[in-house]
């Protein structure tokens, strides 16, 4: 046999027309973000054209009344159809769902989740991609919470947070370690929502997981570990969202401490 047609020869060389032979599908949930949508597209936009990936990004809006999907059309008459393509939804249908549905749209063989409020700087893409490839890993997930990448890359800065007072980071703090305590994940950051997976891992990852909202991302690296899949983490920076309220609340801080339990006694 061709060792170059195998199933994993071909998952590690692509099958398009750019340098990196991959397409990376953006998932981009959003609620009441007109203001930042138009900052998180352009740069998502350079990155991809400075890194020379062929991209496009999924818009799942919730029925935004500030005019979301106003501007995510307008965006994509800027950057084109192929580019900016927009699926909205009838409501607010929490977050696991929004994947969900942006899943059924998706043309690429990869697939970056991450927010849309700038918390999440695309500049870290690349890095995502690079130990990728370097490991022929199925998951990269970006971490607030270490100093360098696992496995080890020599670009890697150490991660961090920013705008957040002292409380909000005893929380995050006190849920990730709640949460590796108990489930032992493996990853250093469950709460993050900032990762790339190839297409057919986030397809299986997700017809196991039964969490909605918040508690979704962290039961998605449970069940990744237990399925046996590869992840890789990358530090990054987080910072606190420039327009727009945070849509965490404490609804969500029980859902979570609730999600642990259910996940400590199910997976």
């Amino acid at each position: 046999m061709n060792p170059f047609e195998t199933t994993v020869s071909r998952n590690m060389q692509g099958s398009f027309d750019t340098p990196d032979t991959h397409k990376y599908s953006v998932i981009l949930p959003t609620y009441n973000e007109r203001k930042n949508l138009p900052v998180i597209i352009w740069l998502l936009a350079k990155t991809f054209a400075e890194n020379q990936l062929s991209w496009e990004v999924i818009v799942v809006d919730d029925n935004s009344p500030d005019g979301t999907q106003e501007i995510a059309k307008q965006l994509a008459n800027v950057y084109g159809e192929d580019k900016i393509v927009l699926k909205p939804r009838a409501g607010k249908l929490g977050l696991g769902t929004a994947y969900i549905h942006g899943l059924n749209f998706v043309t690429g063989d990869f697939v970056i989740i991450m927010d849309a409020d700038f918390s999440h700087h695309p500049k870290f893409i690349p890095q995502f991609i690079r130990l990728q490839k370097a490991h022929n890993l199925d998951i990269v997930t970006g971490t607030r919470y270490r100093s360098t990448s696992t496995p080890y890359s020599s670009d890697a800065q150490p991660g961090g947070v920013h705008g957040w007072d002292f409380k909000r980071k005893l929380v995050s703090r006190g849920a990730n370690f709640l949460a590796d305590t108990v489930l032992n994940p493996g990853v250093s950051d469950l709460t993050g929502s900032f990762r790339l997976y190839r297409l057919p891992v986030l397809r299986h990852i997700i017809t196991e997981t039964v969490s909605k909202g918040y508690v979704f991302q962290m039961e998605m690296m449970v069940r990744a570990r237990a399925l046996g899949y590869t992840v890789g983490e990358v530090p990054i920076t987080f910072v606190d969202r420039i327009f727009g309220d945070s849509k965490l609340g404490a609804n969500e801080i029980v859902s979570y401490a609730k999600g642990i339990w259910v996940l400590f006694t199910t997976v």
